[in-house]
């Protein structure tokens, strides 16, 4: 019988756990992991690894992407849900782009993208519930 990996039990255990903010945040440090794994491809030497690498940590990553446009509530989400999937749809052709062509820029731009929706994502989970502002506080 084998054993299952520890981390593997701790990530089950937080997806299980967490809330579905936490989960979005969790979703863009997968991808951000993704295709910063892609882009450490390019450094190898063999190119058959180094097609692997990029190939696969870019599917991944799309894979995340299309998980988060797929799941979009367009009818209560209004224009910020459209907004949302033109942004997943153009980071997936470019990481599509990107992996066809085996160029970093494309994934370096959607890398860029992501960081700062992931990092807006997880300001707004610090910060809590949304409240009224006192003037002043502003």
């Amino acid at each position: 019988m084998q054993r299952a990996k520890p981390w593997d039990s701790y990530r089950k255990v937080a997806t299980q756990t967490a809330t579905p903010a936490q989960l979005v945040l969790m979703l863009y440090d997968g991808a951000i992991g993704f295709l910063e794994r892609a882009l450490a491809g390019f450094e190898g030497t063999d190119p058959g690894e180094v097609n692997q690498a990029i190939n696969n940590n870019i599917l991944r990553a799309q894979a995340i992407i299309h998980e988060m446009n797929a799941t979009l509530n367009m009818e209560a989400g209004g224009e910020i849900s459209v907004n949302f999937r033109r942004l997943y749809n153009y980071l997936h052709a470019r990481l599509r782009e990107g992996n066809l062509k085996k160029q970093r820029e494309p994934i370096e731009e959607t890398l860029m993208r992501l960081r700062v929706l992931r990092d807006s994502w997880a300001e707004m989970l610090r910060r809590g519930p949304a409240r009224d502002l006192d003037p002043d506080e502003a």
